[in-house]
């Protein structure tokens, strides 16, 4: 049986603040603000030491968890112009070919976490320069002021990674800019904080759930089993965190996946057991039924006599703005959303779509994730449940130490 969402709870800013004890929304809304004190913090603690020097033979960027997309952001734009390679690595070990030569970018919010903390006690060891990004008074800057690298701090008040992501973001922008690794300079990153306090503002407590584009999503995304799916790199990014920000904030599993590459595997589910289609096609294999999409699930059906009802699946595709000229390239991966979502529909699942609006790739990629972000929470928070508080993650490290 699909969750119930309590549509006037997350219309009530009183049993918001009651829920929100880490005030999740607050620290979503602050993304913008983030992005700008986050330039200021760079100038502060040296970027102009990695940006302004020598370019490296390669980059390596470290980090995980809440952090993760930190590496996913950066490898998508450099990808298409970077001169040097740069790759990901989540945790140790360091490769073997790192050395004096190359960069490593550690970033973890607490400045605590293992793998990048490790990874970037392993890279001054082999005299590789380093960039640091986390908490003051961290082991992480430790590591960094040790080696004579740069640590940026990420300010007070960050309570989770999940929250301080431009805090953690802007500042490795910032340093692969300056070295021509992305096309990202200071006014691309003020452009996106403008792009980022648009959306906060249209998903505030405040505006009601008819016209809070993150509200409309949350609700819809209540009534289903959630697939996120994007239609090309930049919203397989942003598929990726809202597929991790569904299970971490709201406690709703959910797969994600990129189009053209996973249009099949998605497409595969609609004939399985979340969908309308699936039902009817039973129903004609038992003979109950002529076998149409149109004989779904039966809405006089009693959960308690008949037994519980199935979620429907819920598609939530991320559709990038439309370029002017639209380039054939874009015209095909048109196609195959257009596609995906038409069969969805004809299956018997619930569709939403999130289209970002034009801009710089930085600036329509900050869109999509900021309105994923607050649907999630949102959705936590219409469950029931306080979106930065598990008692199940608590339990874990409890057991593990972690």
């Amino acid at each position: 049986m699909a969750p119930y969402l309590d549509e006037a709870r997350i219309d009530s800013e009183e049993a918001i603040a009651v829920l929100d004890s880490h005030q999740t929304l607050r620290g979503l809304a602050t993304a913008g603000a983030q992005v700008r004190e986050a330039i200021s913090l760079s100038a502060e603690g040296g970027i102009t030491r990695v940006a302004g020097g020598e370019r490296p033979r390669s980059v390596l960027v470290a980090s995980l968890g809440g952090s993760g997309v930190v590496c996913d952001i950066l490898d998508l734009l450099a990808e298409p112009g970077s001169p040097v390679p740069v790759s990901v690595r989540r945790n140790v070990p360091l490769p073997g070919w790192v050395g004096p030569l190359d960069l490593v970018i550690a970033v973890s919010q607490s400045g605590r976490a293992a793998g990048p903390l490790a990874l970037a006690a392993e890279a001054a060891r082999r005299g590789a320069s380093l960039l640091t990004v986390g908490s003051a008074d961290s082991p992480l800057a430790d590591v960094a002021a040790q080696a004579r690298g740069v640590h940026i701090d990420i300010g007070r008040g960050r309570t989770t990674s999940r929250t301080a992501l431009w805090s953690l973001l802007a500042p490795v922008l910032l340093a692969a800019g300056g070295l021509g690794l992305v096309d990202v300079g200071e006014q691309v990153l003020l452009e996106t904080a403008d792009r980022l306090d648009e959306v906060a503002e249209a998903c505030r407590p405040s505006s009601e759930s008819f016209v809070n584009p993150a509200k409309v999503l949350a609700i819809d995304l209540a009534e289903g089993v959630p697939v996120v799916l994007g239609d090309g790199p930049l919203n397989g990014v942003a598929a990726g965190r809202a597929a991790s920000m569904l299970a971490r904030t709201a406690r709703i599993p959910a797969i994600h996946g990129e189009l053209p590459d996973d249009a099949a595997q998605i497409v595969a589910c609609l004939d399985g057991p979340f969908t309308t289609a699936y039902g009817a096609s039973a129903a004609a294999l038992a003979g109950g039924g002529s076998g149409g999409a149109s004989g779904g699930a039966d809405i006089f059906a009693d959960p308690f006599l008949d037994g519980p009802v199935s979620p429907r699946l819920g598609l939530l595709m991320l559709r990038d703005a439309v370029p002017d000229p639209l380039t054939r390239e874009a015209a095909e991966s048109a196609a195959v959303a257009d596609a995906v979502a038409e069969a969805a529909r004809e299956a018997g699942a619930r569709v939403s779509e999130v289209t970002a609006l034009p801009g710089h790739p930085l600036t329509r990629l900050a869109g999509q994730l900021a309105t994923t972000d607050f649907a999630a929470t949102y959705l936590a928070l219409g469950l029931g449940l306080d979106p930065a508080v598990s008692p199940h993650v608590t339990d874990l490290r409890n057991r593990t130490g972690r």
